[in-house]
């Protein structure tokens, strides 16, 4: 990452990444299809509607990931491998406890959490079922994806993508004997997403089990470096609240969702698993503006960290911008995957037109705020991102919408939160790259940069 031309480099690491989300995504989103197919749009409400919830949940802990991916990341530029040894031993505990907790705690919560965001009565019951059953898994969740973030500190996407390929071939399979062979509808996709998350899980404990130095993880010395904490703490707390917050936007705006009745919420769950697989493809080349940034930052390189800026920037947006143009394209037939209830489709074609059709905007803020976050400024593009998104959003769905019982109206608080995020946070990563640049003149004058 410190040498040579940088787009084959990004691209090798981003696909596979792309790819690797992707199939996680798949997972809710075969659920979110074989209940909408085989069951009922009850059903396939009660699995979709549960999204920003399960994403509220674990934002928390795939930011503190961000975190330790970056850590090792500028550990591997500055050379101090003892650095990556305590890093990863600290990540995987923090993942583990991290897991246990949201278990716990998720299962007291997953009823009244469903009940704050008006979750319609014919639905509520499986609501609950999905959620507390997917709850079961959490600590298989954070296990994988922590693990999968150190190795992608040091460049490998490619072995996380092959475990979640498999996961997925599992987890489809397993659906579609759990409900159309046994009939267990929402409790049978809930239990293949557990054991599909199982599989993953124990696939990259075992990858990390036998890696190379220092990135082998070794179960009698793992613990809880507190500096190495600390430094995670610092940069994924806030990447991580970020997430939250911005999952309680999308809460309330489920709520409002919701207020339109079941059949508007299993349209917009539909629609949902596109924006899913579109967000992945800017999440991807966040992922590598981040680790790459972080470690030529680390090597004082800036003017590298400015080319992956507007290498991913221009990667995001067009890549994006063909997913969701083709998706649009072919809304109907998208939808009909999930559904072939009309009215279920009408809504999830609203939906793709106010929302999906703008998502390449949001790659402004987060490539952005992912180069900061590579160079160790995490706070400011999470309360920018808070300010920009989450706030004016929440003013949007309490303020404006409940004046046009409109569901496009409502929707479009997505696009115009997007612009104003994505305004702010670009110039702030301006102002960071620019005092960064004087730091290392002013210190290392004789440095390459």
């Amino acid at each position: 990452m410190l040498h040579g031309p940088l787009l084959k480099k990004i691209l090798v690491f981003a696909m596979p990444l792309a790819a690797s989300s992707i199939l996680q995504q798949l997972f809710n989103s075969t659920d979110v299809a074989v209940v909408g197919q085989f069951s009922s749009h009850q059903a396939l409400a009660a699995v979709g509607s549960n999204g920003p919830i399960i994403n509220l949940i674990v934002s928390l802990l795939i930011g503190l990931s961000v975190g330790s991916n970056v850590v090792i990341a500028n550990n591997i530029g500055a050379g101090n491998k003892a650095g990556v040894k305590r890093a990863a031993g600290t990540t995987m505990v923090v993942a583990a406890a991290g897991g246990l907790l949201m278990m716990i705690v998720g299962q007291f919560l997953a009823r009244p959490m469903l009940e704050l965001v008006d979750t319609p009565p014919d639905v509520i019951d499986l609501a609950t079922l999905y959620l507390r059953i997917l709850f079961c898994g959490m600590p298989l969740v954070t296990v994988y994806n922590f693990g999968a973030a150190i190795l992608r500190s040091k460049g490998d996407t490619r072995r996380p993508l092959y475990i979640l390929l498999l996961a997925g071939f599992i987890n489809t399979g397993l659906n579609l004997v759990f409900v159309i062979v046994l009939h267990m509808s929402v409790a049978g996709v809930a239990i293949a997403t557990v054991i599909a998350n199982a599989v993953s899980a124990l696939l990259v404990v075992r990858l990390l089990l036998h890696e190379e130095e220092p990135f082998r993880l070794r179960p009698g010395e793992l613990g809880i470096d507190m500096g190495e904490l600390k430094r995670i703490m610092r940069i994924g707390l806030p990447a991580g609240l970020q997430g939250m917050v911005f999952s309680i936007s999308n809460v309330c705006l489920l709520s409002a969702i919701n207020g339109f009745g079941s059949v508007a919420s299993a349209g917009s769950a539909a629609c949902l698993n596109f924006e899913m697989y579109s967000y992945f493809l800017i999440n991807c080349c966040g992922a590598a503006a981040t680790t790459f940034v972080g470690q030529n930052y680390a090597a004082g390189k800036l003017d590298r960290c400015h080319r992956v800026f507007a290498i991913c920037m221009g990667l995001s947006v067009a890549s994006c911008g063909l997913g969701v143009a083709i998706f649009t394209w072919q809304s109907g037939p998208c939808l009909s995957i999930f559904s072939t209830d009309r009215a279920v489709i009408a809504y999830g074609v609203t939906r793709m037109h106010w929302v999906l059709a703008w998502q390449w905007l949001a790659s402004s803020y987060e490539i952005a705020g992912a180069c900061m976050r590579g160079m160790g400024h995490s706070t400011q593009p999470a309360l920018l991102t808070v300010f920009g998104t989450c706030i004016l959003r929440l003013v949007w769905v309490f303020a404006v919408s409940p004046h046009y019982h409109d569901f496009g109206i409502l929707l479009a608080a997505y696009p115009i939160s997007w612009v104003i995020t994505g305004t702010m946070v670009i110039w702030a990563y301006v102002v960071v790259a620019r005092k960064a640049r004087k730091r290392l003149t002013a210190s290392l004058p004789a440095l390459d940069k």
